[in-house]
């Protein structure tokens, strides 16, 4: 793509002025252009990079889905492959985004960063940017809650020779030096990029956190599908048993690789991954950890029979018809809690740390935001007229920051946004009167 990208009303407006400035170029700022063009809206998105740039730039080489094809349903853009039940690859994720990018055909100004955005005494918002300035009546935050790598303090008295790398750095094994690798954090990217090491035959050394895991299949089918079936992924966050809680859980870690399986660290520690609780600290040479990794473990089994237990229920309840249960057994026990690793004695070459992202929407000068720096919304409508939120994690339901409810909840932020343009046009014509 250009700069100037796709759309005859991509060029910015004599004086900067539109009605809709959206801001993010990924999956749920497309969307919510293609909702705005369908309205009949004008509007701009402003992408600090490329569109859908994260996907390209900030996966690894062996990235896949963790659900299953069916799931991408970017509005207007279902898959429509071959294999619904499967699991794309990296290369098929760009494919199936660059197909989207050329359906909405949206208009883009990209490489450009937002650095303010404020709400003027007249109810305009004034956009500061690094390509100039610009104003809207309204504002769409479409630039997810994903921003700051978290990397502990502890990194800085690391040796100069380990290499260290955030999760989003990652590419494969053969790009880091040779010895043992540790990862720390075992969400979703820290156990499949622990996978990944491990099938390289690589020495892998996994700070274990409390992270929940799930079963790929269970019972015949994707726990995905049995989800769908039991309308968990309709539920709205006011009714997760959690309520808001929800957002600040750590995704279950599965994985879609080579058509999709279970992710059992304890397999991978029987067969010579070295297993530690969370990380603490450095301290004299000496990594710190712990002595959490049986109870973290436990846990996380736990969730995975808590899960294939509530499908249980459900196909006894539906009278469906499918293979027997089965609840998961250890095949792996931590022998004792080891809480001491000397660097010296480890071999250890890099460090990939996976601890996640903090959002920062420090740029947005509107007082809408929780202590932690949230911003307070009810499906992704802020307090303060005219700003909006979309693609966050948990906005309404548990696809609002994925492919499959991205679309629903990008629809219901143009519903507002057009809502708010007819009472505006309505104040004015009554005004004029």
């Amino acid at each position: 793509m250009s700069n100037l990208a796709h759309s005859t009303s991509a060029a910015p407006c004599g004086n900067g002025h539109y009605r809709v400035l959206v801001v993010g170029g990924g999956q749920a700022g497309l969307s919510i252009s293609y909702y705005l063009k369908q309205a009949g809206i004008d509007h701009l998105v402003l992408e600090k990079q490329t569109v859908t740039h994260t996907w390209r730039r900030q996966r690894w080489d062996a990235f896949c889905l963790v659900t299953p094809n069916w799931q991408c349903a970017l509005p207007g853009y279902p898959y429509s492959g071959d294999d619904p039940h499967g699991f794309m690859k990296k290369d098929e994720i760009i494919a199936y985004l660059d197909g989207f990018i050329a359906m909405v055909d949206a208009p883009v100004l990209e490489h450009t960063a937002v650095c303010r955005v404020k709400r003027r005494d007249d109810g305009i918002y004034a956009v500061t940017t690094t390509q100039g300035d610009f104003s809207a009546d309204q504002i769409v935050v479409a630039s997810g809650g994903y921003h700051t790598p978290i990397v502990p303090r502890m990194a800085e008295r690391l040796p100069a020779q380990i290499v260290q790398l955030q999760s989003s750095e990652y590419r494969n094994p053969q790009v880091l030096p040779d010895g043992a690798v540790l990862v720390v954090g075992s969400g979703q990217s820290g156990a499949q990029i622990a996978e990944d090491l491990h099938l390289a035959g690589r020495q892998v050394v996994l700070a274990v956190g409390e992270a929940p895991r799930c079963a790929r299949f269970y019972r015949g089918k994707d726990v995905v599908d049995w989800l769908a079936d039991m309308q968990y992924y309709d539920m709205p966050v006011e009714q997760h048993p959690l309520r808001e809680g929800v957002r600040d859980n750590t995704n279950h870690y599965v994985t879609g690789r080579d058509g999709g399986r279970d992710i059992d660290l304890r397999k991978f520690a029987a067969e010579g991954m070295q297993l530690y609780g969370r990380l603490e600290d450095l301290r004299d040479g000496q990594l710190h950890f712990a002595a959490n990794l049986a109870a973290n473990l436990d846990e996380a089994d736990n969730t995975y029979n808590r899960i294939n237990a509530s499908i249980d229920g459900f196909i006894e309840k539906q009278g469906i018809e499918a293979p027997p249960a089965s609840v998961y057994e250890p095949l792996w026990q931590p022998p004792r809690e080891r809480t001491t690793l000397a660097l010296e004695d480890t071999g250890i070459a890099a460090i990939i740390w996976c601890i996640g992202f903090t959002p920062d929407f420090s740029w947005i000068d509107a007082p809408v935001f929780n202590g932690r720096g949230y911003p307070a919304h009810q499906r992704g409508i802020t307090p303060m007229p005219g700003l909006y939120f979309v693609g966050l994690p948990w906005l309404h339901t548990w696809g609002s920051g994925r492919f499959s409810g991205i679309a629903r909840d990008a629809e219901y932020v143009v519903q507002a946004i057009a809502a708010r343009e007819r009472e505006r046009t309505a104040s004015c014509a009554t005004l004029a009167a």
